[in-house]
């Protein structure tokens, strides 16, 4: 049987993403209980376990209410600790959801604790990765916690993984993120096409989410950026776009 990633909607702008293999489904980042309630309802899934990228409330403000539902299911997060009875992992370890095998990456820069999680199991259409508030579609994460050279080090640990990964960001900013992009990079031909793209896409109400680690590469001025010191700059920019 196969997996497939459903996507809920929670407040304004934020992803959480639901990896489902028949009836039994991982939650990625519930920010808010409702929807994936709402959701499990709708698709007749029960919830076996949670993923946690960091610690920002509208990541895992949800997981108490959940467990109350779902009281015996495993909370998987970062070393910090986070809502519910969480399981913390490290850099560089597996993880096994619905069978599939992940690996963890410390991705440090929006947060310190951040981690993010990537499968390669080739009976996959394709690899995933689900990264939270490090790398998003066009951009990646202020620094909250975090430095230049943080971040940077973190979206090289991403960047060594097939062109086809697919990105599954926390959050609905990629026309923002674009328009920086363009205004970063205004040869760049590519960035403008995909900002047209993806301004259509939510004009008629659909999402840009997931994007692939090759558009990124194409496209994303802080992925692109080639030292920790332009990413600085960049990020700095963007913080004030």
């Amino acid at each position: 049987m196969s997996w497939q990633i459903a996507r809920i909607t929670a407040f304004n702008d934020n992803y959480i993403w639901a990896l489902h293999q028949g009836q039994n489904a991982w939650v990625v980042d519930p920010g808010d209980a409702v929807p994936v309630l709402e959701w499990l309802a709708a698709s007749s899934c029960q919830l076996q376990g949670i993923l946690l990228t960091h610690w920002h409330n509208d990541h895992q403000g949800g997981v108490n209410a959940l467990l109350h539902v779902f009281p015996t299911i495993p909370v998987i997060g970062s070393l910090k600790p986070l809502n519910g009875p969480s399981s913390p992992v490290s850099d560089g370890d597996l993880i096994q959801v619905l069978g599939l095998d992940f690996q963890v990456h410390a991705t440090p820069g929006h947060t310190l604790d951040h981690v993010c999680y990537v499968c390669t199991d080739p009976r996959l259409d394709a690899p995933i990765a689900f990264t939270g508030d490090t790398l998003f579609a066009g951009g990646c994460g202020r620094l909250f916690e975090g430095d230049a050279a943080l971040m940077f080090s973190s979206l090289q640990r991403l960047n060594c993984y097939p062109g086809n990964t697919q990105i599954y960001c926390a959050h609905e900013y990629t026309v923002a993120n674009l328009r920086f992009a363009v205004a970063c990079e205004p040869h760049n031909s590519e960035t403008l096409t995909r900002l047209q793209d993806a301004q259509t896409l939510v004009t008629l109400g659909q999402s840009t989410v997931p994007s692939t680690l090759g558009l990124e590469r194409l496209t994303n001025p802080f992925l692109r950026a080639d030292t920790a010191a332009e990413l600085g700059r960049r990020r700095s920019w963007k913080d004030q776009f």
